[in-house]
């Protein structure tokens, strides 16, 4: 990239209202962010399923087909935690 490239993304960085910059921000983070950038890349995971596996996938399945799926809410409940939790996890600023 050259010096005149930068010197226009810091130009249009400088147009952006709060929330734009918040997203540009965000989006920086996980595009420097090592451990992202490692899963991005990762490989597929093409290894096949072991009989357990597959067993344990149809029981959840039938499960899910039988039972009205958990609340996010009540999931965090059980385990003591709060969305402003995750929130200020994901989002330490």
């Amino acid at each position: 990239m050259s010096p005149a490239e930068k010197q226009h993304a810091h130009e249009m960085i400088e147009q952006l209202d709060a929330g734009q910059l918040a997203a540009i921000i965000h989006l920086l983070r996980v595009m420097t962010d090592p451990v992202a950038r490692a899963i991005a890349n990762a490989p597929t995971d093409d290894e096949a399923l072991s009989a357990e596996g597959m067993l344990a996938l149809d029981q959840a399945r039938d499960w899910s087909n039988h039972h009205e799926g958990i609340p996010h809410e009540r999931v965090l409940s059980e385990l003591g935690f709060t969305h402003d939790e995750i929130d200020r996890f994901n989002d330490p600023q």
